[in-house]
C-alpha cells in the first residue's frame, strides 16, 4: 500500500465515521471518536468484503463498505461500552 493510497484511506474512514455517527445519531462516541472509528471501519470493511469476495470500485465504493464497517465496529463497541 503506498501513501497515496494510505491517505487516501484516512481520509474515507474519517468521512465513513462521521456518516456512522450521523447514522447512529448520538450512540457514538462524539465527532472525533467516531471519525477514529471510522478510519478502523474503512479497515474492517474492506477485510470482511473482500473475504466475503466484494470488490468496491471507486471512491464511492470504498466509502459505502467505509461506512458499513464503521457501523459494524460501533455496533461492536456498543456492547463493550455497557
Amino acid at each position: 500500500m503506498g501513501i497515496g493510497a494510505l491517505i487516501i484511506l484516512i481520509v474515507v474512514g474519517g468521512v465513513a465515521g462521521w456518516i456512522a455517527g450521523l447514522i447512529t445519531k448520538g450512540s457514538g462516541f462524539g465527532v472525533a471518536g467516531n471519525i477514529i472509528i471510522g478510519i478502523g471501519g474503512a479497515f474492517l470493511g474492506g477485510l470482511c468484503f473482500s473475504l466475503l469476495g466484494i470488490v468496491a470500485y471507486g471512491l464511492l465504493g470504498r466509502l459505502i463498505f467505509a461506512v458499513l464497517g464503521s457501523l459494524l465496529l460501533l455496533w461492536l463497541l456498543s456492547f463493550v461500552r455497557r
